[in-house]
């Protein structure tokens, strides 16, 4: 070990040094002419001197922040964490650098939290960028323990959204103190009055989420993200100089408490976060909650059980890392208050203690919201299944289920009949990205649709409410209105947009039954200028039946590729879901029907051909453009008797019985 151990100490030595010089030339105030090009491009003290160290190689807890940075979406969580990162010396190749998951980068949307860290003034700071969509929250509830400050991220154009308050109520609850951050101030129609009034507003979300005095007493900065820049001031346009983070990373140091944690004590650590590596096996991330942690040393996993701790699995660390900037690094010993990952044990998950064996008593785990909305995941077993996945058993879709649910807890995978599994989860989004992630991965199978999940209390039917957010143009909100009183929604505000002339923003509460498949609904009556945001609110009484949310499906009653012959005497029924060279099948969806009821229609019949030449045998046939579904917009259309059909290569609509008389039957069968 003296080898390693060595060339580790000069190259931190010799970092310590170069650093520590840069860092005292940039703080002269007498600097020269020629030194500062070199001071912008380098962002002035960007890179610190190494965070002190406790006995045993540890970073001193006095030196460590943990901050998670929480936001409504698209208010520039992720564009923020890339400008720190290249505030504190890091080469970041591309933008959202932290987004590493190949489907946030496809859809501009955080899906998973990330934990990295960074240097500053001699400080280490532990930095955990979250998701802002609702339906991801999960994601924060098993990381905002981890941190013991936060930085809330809001645009000062549209101000706290009803992701916002989500998002803060987590932090709240935890006792975080939240560092108030003004973004995308640079904008034109953001004034300093306007900045004002975000900030009251945020300070009224705070009071009413029950914030402490401590917790309202919350420093504001304004930044651009975008621009790279962070001041204690509001301004539009800093000046060279201050055309940096440095700033926000002072509040940072200044206002987040380091951890409070022993060094002395025996070490416990709080599993977070899990991956599977091919060669290391898991990977557990978490806090240290105390005492030291060496590789080498003896540890074991404990469950908290009703009856105390239960011993699930006993070995020794393998290795130690921790993500700096944008690259792990291997490390030989850390700390009480730090965040590190962990390879060497098989079985511990999140919400399981890691600890040295003489410590039985397990941490308490975290406490997360219930899921609100299900889908029953089964074998696909269409005329055309097998054509183009390599994995079609239920054995192989219910492995993979569990094993996305033990690295999600926000997800609950229960087995069914039949090869069949329930998945539960907060909405539609996060079970899209699931089944998006599993046809990429070669699955095929077939998708019910959503189920909201209910509760009885006192003999009464709850059922979930969700916070609805939308602004759209005076136009549309006529139209809005109406298509959202079909789905039982009640409206809590309504006013104009400041800043915005000609928009109008409205506040409704509407079960979540409601908003299944709503959002392309809603996307086409705003002609795509509409923002809508949703977030869980609460249970409550149960709102009665929906309107007419949806008109009846064109169903193949033939098997076979689809013709343009048979789509042109089609297309006055209604919107076609196909195009010719498709294959159907009996039962297939093939278009929405102009009525409300289901009509059983002959999409592959082809021209008879007879020696005798007709008047329109050489016509061209014209179709209109057809409505192709994602799976996002297939996951909101499907209604219960029907199914969605995944496959690597395509996205199918099916009756559930694809037999046109056992639908029948069905259909005449009395309801439970």
């Amino acid at each position: 070990m003296a080898g390693p151990l060595l060339r580790s100490f000069w190259s931190t030595t010799r970092k310590s040094l170069s650093t520590s010089a840069y860092y005292y030339s940039t703080k002269s105030t007498a600097t020269p002419k020629p030194y500062a090009y070199a001071r912008r491009a380098f962002s002035s003290a960007a890179t610190a001197p190494a965070p002190a160290t406790a006995p045993g190689g540890a970073l001193d807890p006095s030196r460590l922040r943990n901050v998670a940075v929480i936001a409504h979406v698209d208010h520039g969580k992720t564009t923020l964490m890339d400008r720190l990162l290249r505030q504190c010396g890091e080469d970041i190749a591309h933008e959202r650098a932290l987004d590493s998951i190949s489907l946030e980068r496809e859809r501009g949307i955080t899906i998973a939290s990330k934990v990295t860290s960074i240097s500053w003034k001699e400080n280490e700071l532990n930095m955990v960028d979250t998701p802002g969509h609702a339906d991801f929250g999960g994601e924060v509830e098993r990381v905002v323990g981890m941190v013991e400050g936060a930085i809330l991220v809001v645009d000062a154009g549209e101000g706290p959204l009803a992701q916002t308050k989500f998002v803060l109520a987590k932090a709240l609850k935890y006792g975080l103190r939240p560092i108030l951050l003004l973004n995308k101030v640079d904008r034109p129609a953001v004034s300093e009055e306007r900045c004002d009034e975000v900030e009251s507003l945020v300070f009224d979300l705070f009071a009413n989420l029950g914030a402490t005095e401590e917790q309202l007493d919350f420093p504001v900065l304004y930044a651009s993200a975008k621009e790279g820049w962070a001041s204690s001031t509001f301004t539009k346009t800093p000046s060279d100089d201050a055309k940096n983070m440095a700033d926000l990373l002072d509040a940072i140091v200044r206002h987040v408490p380091p951890p409070t944690a022993s060094l002395d004590a025996p070490f416990q650590m709080m599993v977070s976060m899990m991956e599977k590596d091919f060669y290391l096996g898991r990977i557990l991330t978490g806090r240290v909650s105390s005492g030291l942690i060496r590789i080498g040393d003896r540890v074991h996993g404990l469950r908290k059980t009703d009856s105390g701790a239960e011993k699930i699995e006993e070995g020794k660390v393998v290795k130690l890392m921790k993500k700096k900037g944008t690259s792990m690094v291997v490390i030989d010993s850390a700390g009480a208050g730090d965040i590190i990952s962990m390879a060497g044990l098989t079985s511990p998950s999140i919400g399981h203690t890691v600890a040295n064996v003489e410590v039985m008593a397990a941490l308490p785990p975290v406490e997360l919201d219930p899921p609100t909305i299900s889908m029953t995941f089964g074998v696909n077993d269409s005329p055309l299944a097998g054509r183009d996945g390599t994995h079609l058993t239920g054995g192989k879709i219910g492995d993979r289920l569990v094993a996305e649910a033990e690295t999600n807890l926000a997800i609950n995978v229960i087995p069914g009949l039949q090869e069949s599994y329930e998945v539960q989860g907060r909405g539609e989004l996060q079970l899209g990205i699931l089944i998006e992630n599993m046809r990429r991965e070669g699955f095929e199978l077939s998708v019910s649709p959503p189920k909201v999940m209910y509760k009885t209390e006192n003999r009464e039917k709850l059922e979930p409410i969700e916070e609805v957010t939308v602004e759209v143009n005076e136009e549309h909100v006529g139209l809005v209105m109406e298509a959202l009183s079909h789905r039982r929604a009640e409206v809590t505000d309504m006013g104009p947009v400041p800043g915005n002339v000609g928009r109008t923003r409205m506040c409704l509460t509407c079960p979540s039954r409601g908003l299944v498949g709503y959002r392309s609904v809603f996307s086409s009556d705003t002609r795509g200028t509409g923002f809508m945001h949703r977030a869980f609110l609460t249970y409550a009484k149960h709102r009665g039946p929906l309107g007419n949310v949806r008109k009846g499906v064109l169903v193949s009653m033939g098997r076979g590729t689809v013709t343009s012959y048979a789509l042109m005497s089609l297309e006055p029924r209604g919107t076609l879901f196909v195009i010719p060279g498709m294959e159907a099948y009996d039962g297939m969806i093939v278009g929405e029907h102009s009525r409300d009821t289901d009509l059983d229609v002959n999409p592959v019949r082809a021209k008879e051909l007879t020696n005798i030449r007709s008047a329109g045998k050489d016509d061209t046939v014209r179709l209109s453009p057809p409505r192709l579904m994602t799976l996002e917009e297939a996951i909101g259309y499907v209604a219960s008797d029907e199914l969605i059909e995944v496959t690597p290569k395509s996205i199918r609509l099916r009756k559930k019985y694809l037999d046109a008389n056992k639908r029948k039957m069905m259909r005449n069968k009395p309801k439970e």
